[in-house]
């Protein structure tokens, strides 16, 4: 799809100093084929390793990479959070930085977001989503347990909240993350409540799925602290913390 504009594409990273370049490769190669405006922006959130200093040595002369490298680990909310606020792009996109959902996927979300869309969000749990590679059976059960729970309480009708590539037009992307304020995993549910509150159409769309088995979430405390992080953004609504006037001095006294 030529003339789709100016693409984002945010990589959240922590201790990813293994195969970040890899994924780098993949996403560069990509935008070198399809022939799209982009620009790609990794955020390593405080990692151990030489996470960014593997960004910055892999960089081509022609690759439009810019590396936000935070001292200290603050969450992957908080980097995506820091990435799309960054961003130029009329379509800003995050991508988990293993590529569980190959990069090419951008090609059938971008029609969906030129169509009105404005947050388009890929889902492993369409029936013709493409499950290549799985998680473990303990990790499956307690995702759709946890999206169960997501369902009820904060966000209904969207079958996979935390599958992590997802898309944003520029005004949605300007409207949601400046509002936010969960750092952890949470944020995928806070986005999309968000979403919801400033009804924003949403579309889930099929994804290929090849997992990797180096996760960096812990299936029990992770999500443990994702559970609390939805009685937080139900809290913090009911608080009036997401209103426009009051949810801008809270980001301006962060």
């Amino acid at each position: 799809m030529t003339g789709a504009g100016r693409i984002s594409v945010v990589v959240p990273a922590y201790n990813e100093e293994e195969r970040l370049v890899s994924s780098l490769e993949r996403i560069y190669k990509y935008f070198r084929q399809a022939g799209h405006e982009y620009e790609l922006i990794v955020v390593n959130d405080g990692s151990r390793d030489r996470t960014a200093a593997s960004a910055r040595e892999w960089k081509p002369p022609d690759c439009p990479l810019t590396v936000i490298d935070r001292g200290v680990n603050r969450g992957k909310g908080f980097s995506v959070r820091e990435g799309v606020q960054r961003a130029s792009g009329d379509w800003i996109f995050f991508s988990d930085a293993d590529l569980s959902t190959p990069i090419d996927e951008i090609e059938s979300f971008l029609p969906r977001l030129a169509a009105g869309a404005e947050v388009v969000i890929g889902s492993r749990n369409l029936p013709s989503s493409r499950l290549e590679v799985r998680q473990p059976w303990y990790r499956q059960i307690m995702g759709k347990v946890f999206n169960l729970l997501v369902r009820f309480l904060a966000v209904s009708g969207v079958r996979d909240t935390q599958c992590g590539f997802k898309a944003f037009s520029r005004r949605a992307a300007e409207l949601l993350f400046s509002r936010a304020r969960i750092d952890g995993f949470g944020f995928d549910v806070e986005i999309l409540y968000l979403a919801r509150k400033y009804r924003l159409k949403i579309e889930e769309m099929p994804v290929r799925w090849i997992n990797s088995p180096r996760s960096t979430v812990d299936p029990i405390k992770d999500s443990l602290r994702m559970l609390k992080d939805i009685f937080r953004v139900r809290r913090d609504d009911r608080r009036g913390l997401y209103d426009s006037s009051r949810a801008a001095a809270a980001q301006s006294g962060r």
